[in-house]
């Protein structure tokens, strides 16, 4: 039989095995949600934000996104069927930002991710020959520290 301290102590380590998520006793923390941010790749070939004339998407430097992005159908498409793209450049030396770039098919598609860790100003451009206006496809991300 056990007594006092040593009793509790067992039961302690029990309760926290029996309640850990991973199954192997050690318990994990809870991962923040990330903030999910819709976007429209439209027929016009234009990078769409609700409620906003010229589409920003401002986060902070590091934070976890979802991008929901719906690609509405272009006037042209790649072989893969892709219909518009999607990578981000910073905007001082037009550098592309790793795992920033996506091809688009017709639909709802999404892409969780880790915003730039660098503070500053970027831009989103269209990486598909999607029509003739397709060199005015682009919206800047801001980054916040």
């Amino acid at each position: 039989m056990l007594r006092g301290t040593e009793a509790a102590i067992r039961l302690g380590l029990v309760a926290a095995m029996t309640t850990a998520s991973c199954g192997y006793g050690w318990a994990q923390t809870a991962q923040p949600q990330a903030r999910v941010i819709e976007i429209l790749a439209d027929h016009d070939s234009r990078y769409k934000i609700q409620s906003q004339k010229q589409p920003t998407i401002t986060v902070r430097a590091g934070e976890q996104i979802t991008l929901r992005i719906t690609a509405k159908k272009a006037k042209n498409r790649n072989r893969d069927g892709s219909i518009h793209g999607f990578a981000l450049l910073r905007a001082k030396d037009r550098q592309p930002v790793p795992e920033w770039d996506f091809l688009l098919k017709p639909g709802i598609q999404e892409f969780t991710l880790a915003a730039p860790g660098e503070p500053g100003e970027y831009i989103v451009v269209c990486t598909v020959i999607c029509s003739e206006d397709h060199e005015g496809m682009s919206m800047r991300l801001v980054v916040l520290p």
